[in-house]
């Protein structure tokens, strides 16, 4: 018996996409074998940090990197370092920042909820922008003001929603101090955003370490200048400040290290032919049943360059709502979660999707759908 069988909780097959709730991918080959051999032994945490950041940093062409507890806390700490720098007096008055520059700019209509891991640090987000247009540098130039500590952009890469290039951000910031930070949490593949992003001009790039890469869900990397990844660190544990509980362990640091390691060798071709095998398995197999119809979509939810399987259901032929047949498919054997798009829509994510799984999440769906 599992451990998961011994504690009554169900597996499921994961066809929606790297989601923190369902646990958001599953480890690399390596990536456990790594965190066991690391937790066999104590090591000084700090310099086990710095030496798995600068291996990170020398395979990602950054200048430096620092492992946060997720993405989440990556943005915390990015937010920490652009307003303070590494002014230990400024460090123990967060998350009061009366006196300080406080602001941080960002699109409107690119907000993530995850932005709260920002406000935290006390900041004041300011936006520019409106959905449905060009941003332009004009905009950007008139809502910096002497209190402007940081432009955090939350790219879509793929999906063009109009935001302002990293490069014309960079060109306007960087002369004012003003720190230029990619939330990229989601945004791998390709591989060569580990280092595009960077290399445009931002000051960091932030990624999960526990969704395209496969490494520990609690883990995440600050990718950028040497300066700002420094003052990124200043915050993080075992700092008594803001940072504090951000901890990463030595079991994450090397298995965040031995996750990059497969990720950059491995044949992101042949994965991406994978999927598209699995999308055009589901629209065969699934879309040829009465009421229902599938087509191929391209990007991803989160702009990623992943093909993925719509279903829309015709309601009234089938006698259910799409609501319906997503509760079933999460209540049946195996369990499945899809992600449910717009209107009467289910969508099939295949980069969660395992060759074993195929077959039985397209039975389930036939199942459920006839």
């Amino acid at each position: 018996m599992g451990i998961y069988e011994e504690l009554g909780v169900r597996r499921l097959i994961n066809a929606n996409a790297t989601l923190t709730r369902l646990g958001g991918s599953l480890l690399a080959p390596g990536v456990a074998a790594a965190m066991e051999e690391a937790g066999a032994s104590f090591v000084e945490l700090e310099s086990l940090q710095r030496a798995v950041g600068a291996e990170i940093a020398r395979l990602t062409h950054n200048e430096a990197c620092y492992v946060s507890s997720g993405a989440a806390a990556a943005l915390t700490l990015a937010t920490a370092a652009a307003l303070t720098g590494t002014d230990p007096a400024l460090r123990a008055r967060l998350p009061f920042t009366d006196g300080m520059r406080n602001e941080v700019i960002v699109h409107r209509h690119t907000r993530v909820g995850y932005d709260f891991a920002v406000r935290m640090v006390g900041v004041r987000l300011v936006e520019i922008g409106e959905p449905g247009r060009e941003t332009t540098a004009a905009e950007l130039e008139a809502a910096i003001t002497p209190r402007t500590a940081g432009f955090f952009l939350f790219p879509r890469c793929l999906e063009e929603r109009g935001e302002l290039s990293i490069e014309t951000a960079a060109e306007i910031c960087r002369p004012r101090g003003i720190r230029v930070v990619v939330d990229a949490a989601a945004q791998l593949p390709p591989r060569s955003n580990l280092w595009d992003f960077t290399r445009r001009g931002a000051d960091a790039a932030l990624f999960s370490g526990g969704k395209g890469l496969r490494g520990p869900q609690s883990s995440g990397l600050i990718l950028g200048r040497r300066d700002f990844v420094e003052a990124c660190a200043f915050h993080g544990p075992p700092s008594a400040y803001i940072g504090r509980g951000m901890k990463v362990g030595k079991e994450e640091l090397c298995g965040i290290l031995a996750a990059l390691r497969w990720y950059l060798n491995h044949d992101e071709e042949t994965e991406l032919a994978f999927w598209e095998t699995i999308v055009e398995r589901v629209i065969a197999e699934v879309g040829s049943l009465p009421g229902v119809t599938a087509r191929r979509i391209w990007p991803s939810e989160a702009g990623q360059p992943v093909p993925r399987a719509e279903l829309t259901l015709d309601e009234a032929a089938l006698g259910r709502t799409r609501d319906a047949v997503h509760a079933a498919l999460l209540q049946g054997d195996p369990m499945v979660d899809l992600a449910a798009g717009p209107g009467t829509t289910l969508i099939v994510n295949p980069q969660t999707l395992y060759p074993e799984e195929i077959d039985p999440l397209i039975t389930r769906l036939r199942a459920v759908l006839t």
